[in-house]
């Protein structure tokens, strides 16, 4: 099983985790919300785990452009 970590803003990998099984704790995934959970965990058919973050380059744009926050999609 993989766990992938995507940024939800420009789709770049952020980076990829392998092991033969993890529980939800260790990630932390037992800490978010069911919306929360919703938004940003999917599975493949494969079994994978895919989770949306963000990476450092779209971290930064929202922190030098505040308004950004506000849109959807902010890269184009």
């Amino acid at each position: 099983m993989a766990i992938h970590y995507d940024c939800r803003h420009c789709g770049n990998s952020v980076g990829k985790l392998e092991m033969p099984s993890i529980h939800a704790e260790k990630l932390g995934i037992h800490k978010l919300s069911n919306e929360e959970r919703q938004n940003m965990v999917s599975y493949t058919s494969e079994g994978h785990v895919k989770i949306q973050t963000i990476c450092e380059d779209c971290q930064e744009s929202l922190e030098r452009n505040p308004d950004y926050h506000e849109l959807d999609q902010f890269i184009q």
